[in-house]
């Protein structure tokens, strides 16, 4: 099986971004570094090589499947949100120095982007959206292709009918644009089952330092957002629970994965100076 995914990845072949998706093979007893041929293309270049027949599906964001669907060339086997509801899709990343220089800009630039996000979902605000999208600046596609409400379930072609979802969360009331460290956590634990790095053995100290929930709660109620969080653990598809209090566990309990260590992770080099 020639399986096609999008340009971002490791230096082991496997994306940084597609961890839901080698997850959701490994949960139906597929080995994604044996028993499929990944590969990484341009997204745009997907439909036209999965017509041609060399490559057999393909992993991408949005407009790319929608349009194989649309064109029928092929079908939407599962989403993204049908993998793992709520799961985190872009993440806001800075230097931890900058963060520490000029804290009230990163507040200020994380309000922007809750604002952003709020737009964006309001339904009122769809043919804009998908307009600038659609530009050559941005996707380069037919408008008609970007789709922000929920899918066309006509459009697809699987065994079962799709569960109520949302095509596109940019925004809720609940937590969705929260920072948890619970993902981070769970991010980790997939770094180290395939093996492109270990797991840290202190893995407390370096979420707490790169997971700010801090700015984004100073952000949201500054904007007078009112958003209820209570931590849940993280439950995929396949309906295994992640305790992030106990990662070690759960990579163990995992059936397919490598061979992985664990480190410690030095967060802070001592510098030196000239005498």
């Amino acid at each position: 099986m020639h399986l096609a995914f999008t340009p971002l990845q490791s230096s082991h072949g496997k994306g940084f971004l597609v961890f839901g998706d080698v997850y959701w093979l490994a949960a139906g007893g597929i080995d994604p570094d044996h028993d499929v041929d990944m590969k990484t293309i341009p997204p745009a270049q997907m439909v036209v090589d999965l017509q041609g027949g060399t490559i057999d599906g393909f992993c991408v964001g949005e407009p790319w499947n929608y349009r194989a669907a649309v064109e029928g060339v092929g079908f939407t086997i599962a989403t993204d949100l049908e993998v793992w509801l709520g799961h985190p899709g872009k993440v806001l990343g800075v230097r931890e120095d900058w963060a520490n220089n000029y804290p009230n800009t990163h507040i200020a630039l994380t309000k922007a982007l809750l604002e952003a996000c709020k737009y964006c979902a309001d339904p009122n605000h769809s043919l804009e959206v998908r307009r600038i999208l659609a530009s050559r600046e941005y996707v380069s596609t037919d408008i008609d292709y970007i789709q922000l409400e929920d899918a066309n379930g006509a459009t697809c072609d699987i065994d079962h009918p799709l569960r109520e979802y949302a095509h596109h969360q940019f925004y809720s009331d609940s937590a969705i644009n929260r920072p948890s460290r619970t993902e981070q956590i769970w991010i980790m634990t997939q770094l180290a089952r395939w093996g492109e790095t270990p797991l840290p053995r202190n893995w407390v100290e370096i979420v707490e330092r790169i997971c700010r929930v801090g700015v984004f709660s100073t952000a949201a109620r500054e904007l007078g957002l009112d958003i209820s969080y209570t931590r849940q653990p993280i439950q995929l598809f396949d309906g295994k629970p992640f305790n992030g209090d106990d990662p070690m566990t759960y990579l163990n309990d995992l059936e397919i994965k490598r061979d992985f260590s664990v480190a410690e992770v030095i967060l802070d080099t001592p510098r030196r100076t000239a005498a």
